[in-house]
């Protein structure tokens, strides 16, 4: 991970920001540009007060919930105070970074810049990333047991060789988190020695020659946080999945109740919402523009707008500024301030090489 002070700054400089930002609205733009119409403005007027008082507080549930999970996933090292600024800089990442990327890229660092160990940091991150993981594979079942038929956008709005690509991709994307979520819990409770081989392994074919280091690396955080994890306690384990429980939920929830608060839904339309979210997000994540910046906002009326018309871009709008612009701005707020505190003691990290492929794991990782 390139995460030395300056080029952690490169990574969220004014024009990275600012890109996708002028990029999404442009979209949005020309959507309302196309679509606008008089009356739009009424029925904004006329949302009901009681799913934006619901919307708000599954907003609120989302980021406790985070801030609780990171408190307790460091066993209390981070004051809330600390937490909600990891999770706001953790947003923020993910924000302004392309979706292929992610805020995980740097989330290790920003807590060893909280001063917890690096080793203990990175198996902290991996934790909330196997615990994400684990939701989707046992999220995707469910859909496709109530909602399937109704979770692909018809043929009206997509043709049939896109759906298609699309349920190819989504079973492609399903089948691979599950690999990996398998993998990481078989290394961290099992046998991380054998994943460490195996991916040792692998980094040797020709065919993976320019991730050799990164394989070793991320093999050797492996048995890091297998050493960190493996006798946590079942309250410790409660506590993070319960709690990612309703971060995930609350966060494939919010597209619902922002649409009922301008459209009547049914339970039924719920459920179909939350699980297009599912596929939505995973079209996101194929996204190379920081936070899928124009991606998003173009996809969205393929899978919501049956339930809301020619009013789908406003709520498209809405949607990115409460799910989106409002984490950049606040990260954007955030990020100098902490980045004084935390680079005011620089560290002496010494970053791996193809020299380091032989030497065993240490407890310190070096930052790439």
């Amino acid at each position: 991970m390139a995460l030395n002070e300056q080029k952690l700054q490169k990574q969220f400089s004014a024009r990275k920001i600012l890109l996708p930002v002028a990029l999404g609205l442009s979209v949005i733009g020309y959507m309302l540009y196309r679509n606008f119409e008089p009356g739009q403005l009424q029925t904004l007027m006329q949302a009901s007060p009681l799913w934006i008082g619901i919307m708000f507080l599954v907003l609120f549930i989302r980021d406790f919930g985070y801030i609780y999970r990171i408190r307790y996933v460091t066993d209390k090292a981070l004051s809330w105070k600390q937490s909600l600024n990891v999770i706001l800089l953790w947003e923020f990442a993910s924000c302004a970074l392309p979706s292929v990327v992610g805020g995980s890229t740097v989330a290790a660092f920003i807590l060893y810049k909280e001063k917890i160990p690096l080793g203990k940091s990175i198996a902290q991150v991996m934790v909330t990333a196997l615990l994400d993981n684990l939701y989707f594979v046992l999220a995707v079942p469910l859909v496709v047991l109530f909602a399937w038929d109704a979770a692909m956008p018809g043929l009206d709005v997509l043709n049939q060789a896109v759906l298609n690509s699309l349920e190819v991709a989504f079973l492609v994307s399903y089948i691979l988190v599950t690999l990996y979520a398998f993998l990481m819990s078989y290394a961290l409770f099992i046998n991380p020695r054998a994943v460490k081989r195996l991916l040792i392994r692998i980094s040797m074919l020709r065919l993976f020659k320019r991730w050799r280091v990164s394989l070793f690396n991320h093999a050797n955080e492996l048995l890091v946080a297998s050493r960190h994890m493996r006798h946590k306690d079942a309250s410790y384990w409660l506590r993070a999945s319960i709690s990612t429980i309703f971060v995930w939920t609350a966060r494939y929830a919010i597209i619902g109740c922002m649409i009922a608060a301008f459209t009547e839904l049914s339970l039924n339309d719920h459920v179909i919402i939350f699980a297009r979210n599912l596929i939505y997000k995973v079209v996101l994540m194929m996204s190379v523009t920081p936070g899928a910046a124009g991606l998003a906002e173009i996809a969205f009326p393929a899978f919501f707008g049956v339930f809301v018309g020619s009013f789908t871009t406003v709520i498209v709008l809405l949607y990115r500024l409460l799910t989106y612009y409002l984490y950049l701005v606040l990260g954007a707020i955030v990020f100098p301030r902490w980045a004084a505190k935390a680079f005011s003691k620089p560290d002496t990290i010494v970053a791996p090489t193809a020299e380091n492929l032989n030497k065993p794991v240490q407890e310190e990782i070096s930052i790439k």
